[in-house]
């Protein structure tokens, strides 16, 4: 259990931000479940959906953007639960990036590769590992894509949203597995003690070119447009 509690490089846990988050939210303090509950909200909902410009920014680099998506979020919440003596890993996968759609502009959606390297944190609680996927997508962002499809019925594969049912998905944490993004799966990579490993391993299919422009214009106008998105229910 040991190597699922480790610093690295990119879960930067002993840092002074998260040092100083941790003891602000007074986390230390908590019991086992409470300390997974409040960590998850903070990150799911503090920290909004979004695109960061790349999946390998360090724990402290997506706290300091305060976006995220799959990847980045997982680096930030593993970081917080590790800095609070939980064992967390990694679990990878592709998805297909039809669930995308209405979440990316048509520009980018057309240049994005068929698959994406995709992530979710897995946390040691009650003797077994549960994912903690749901974490992805902020609560306003969710009720606003459900708002618009009220009438919507089967598999909902839109807005970086991949569910059985929209209408009664629920991200919130009590203890169980939570998925938001599941049902885009295609491929499991398998597990990983922590994203360094990962992404020593695995990247986004992309050429050179397109992850430039992905990096520098892509990313920008995805988070300019889910922020549109969430705020258009207000």
């Amino acid at each position: 259990m040991e190597e699922y509690l480790k610093e690295t490089k990119m879960l930067n846990f002993n840092s002074a931000k998260i040092s100083d988050l941790v003891r602000e939210k007074g986390w230390l303090e908590l019991d086992e479940f409470h300390k997974i509950k409040n960590i998850y909200e903070f990150v799911q909902n503090d920290i909004l959906f979004g695109y960061n410009s790349t999946d390998i920014l360090s724990a402290v680099e997506v706290l300091q953007d305060g976006f995220g998506q799959c990847n980045t979020k997982a680096t930030l919440l593993m970081a917080l639960l590790r800095s609070v003596n939980i064992p967390c890993r990694l679990h990878a996968f592709n998805v297909s990036k039809d669930f995308q759609k209405g979440a990316l502009p048509q520009i980018i959606y057309l240049l994005a590769p068929k698959y994406i390297l995709h992530t979710w944190v897995e946390v040691f609680f009650n003797d077994k590992w549960i994912a903690l996927e749901g974490v992805i997508i902020d609560k306003d962002y969710l009720y606003t894509v459900q708002q618009k499809y009220t009438e919507y019925k089967g598999i909902f594969k839109k807005f970086a949203i991949a569910t059985k049912d929209l209408e009664t998905v629920n991200i919130a944490w009590r203890g169980n597995d939570v998925f938001i993004q599941k049902e885009a799966v295609v491929d499991d990579y398998g597990i990983f003690s922590s994203p360094d490993i990962l992404f020593s391993k695995h990247t986004q299919n992309m050429s050179k070119i397109k992850l430039y422009l992905y990096s520098h214009i892509g990313t920008k106008m995805m988070t300019k447009r889910v922020f549109k998105i969430r705020n258009s229910k207000k």
